[in-house]
């Protein structure tokens, strides 16, 4: 039997604000935003603060030095479950740009609705979120006509993992960069020469894909969850997930069990499993289809286990990852 887990405090978003920001001059942006003047660093630099990693290197790449870019999430933590300190709080409030993704992070939703006012950036809008991932299908599908809005029923809801797909991470970069020279119009042409620059980083890095994966004896990914359908869609791949869009999710023993079927009806190789969470369900299937693992990085987070340093590096390596675990030539 499935066991059940006890929901989740949230943090109560008000009150945490008021204590990290109780009589300390040094938090005096915990002060509501609306109307006031951009609140620069020392250094006359903006301040950005993105929800989670991938964000977090994108507002670098487009900011660069007219930025100081800070992350909501520790490196080392899972960005779905972490919970905002009132420091967290107190910083989505005295920013001068937010730039987060919603439902990724309810936590950072809260947050971003309460404090940050008119200086937040919705990172999913510009990334046309367009893969629907239903629950009680086990699978996602692209051009519903209640993607990127309403809840199309039966609890389906929108995939954002949209940052495995160059495209998609080059056209968020392109709506920062507007974004930014909005809120720090004397840099605006900073912004945008390093948007388009990021672009073509991007564009390159599509090509790499599209032609290391054009040629695969399996265009079938099986991974421990569902975080790759963006990455799927771009280039070609069907996503099998075993467990849902949270990587800590409990998959169904239906889940392993359709799984498992999928795996030897389709002759599937490989299972994929990610950092930041146990390999404990890629192994589970593995193990019963006598299939052998691979890492595949969803990039939430950068740890000792990633294959490389930065966003672009860890992309190539996922990229070398699914040549051999599709058996690519």
């Amino acid at each position: 039997m499935r066991t059940t887990r006890p929901p989740r405090t949230r943090p109560r978003l008000p009150l945490l604000v008021a204590l990290a920001c109780a009589g300390s001059a040094a938090l005096a942006g915990c002060a509501p935003a609306d109307g006031a003047e951009p609140t620069a660093d020392g250094d006359g630099r903006l301040g950005v603060v993105a929800s989670f990693y991938p964000l977090e290197w994108l507002s670098e790449q487009v900011a660069g030095d007219r930025a100081t870019v800070t992350s909501l999430t520790p490196p080392a933590a899972e960005p779905h479950e972490y919970e905002l300190t009132p420091g967290d709080v107190a910083a989505t409030a005295g920013a001068d740009l937010v730039v987060y993704l919603p439902t990724l992070q309810p936590s950072v939703d809260a947050a971003v609705d309460q404090q940050a006012g008119d200086h937040a950036f919705d990172a999913g809008a510009a990334a046309d979120l367009d893969l629907v991932y239903s629950p009680e299908h086990g699978d996602e599908h692209a051009g519903d006509e209640h993607a990127g809005g309403d809840d199309p029923g039966d609890g389906a809801v929108t995939d954002p993992h949209f940052w495995h797909d160059p495209m998609r991470m080059a056209a968020v970069g392109d709506a920062l960069a507007e974004r930014l020279g909005a809120v720090d119009p004397a840099g605006a042409a900073v912004y945008t020469a390093n948007a388009a620059a990021l672009r073509q980083q991007l564009d390159a890095l599509d090509t790499e894909f599209r032609t290391g994966l054009a040629t695969c004896a399996s265009r079938d990914i099986v991974t421990s969850h569902s975080a790759f359908g963006y990455l799927a869609e771009a280039f070609g791949l069907h996503q099998v997930g075993i467990s849902g869009l949270a990587p800590d999710e409990e998959p169904a023993p239906s889940a392993l069990t359709g799984a498992t079927a999928f795996v030897r009806e389709h002759g599937v190789s490989t299972i994929y499993f990610e950092t930041l969470v146990s390999p404990a369900v890629a192994d589970t299937v593995a193990r019963e289809t006598g299939a052998q693992t691979r890492q595949l990085d969803p990039i939430e987070g950068l740890t000792d286990a990633s294959q490389g340093t930065d966003y672009l590096q860890v992309m190539r390596s996922n990229l070398a990852s699914l040549r051999a675990g599709q058996q690519c030539s």
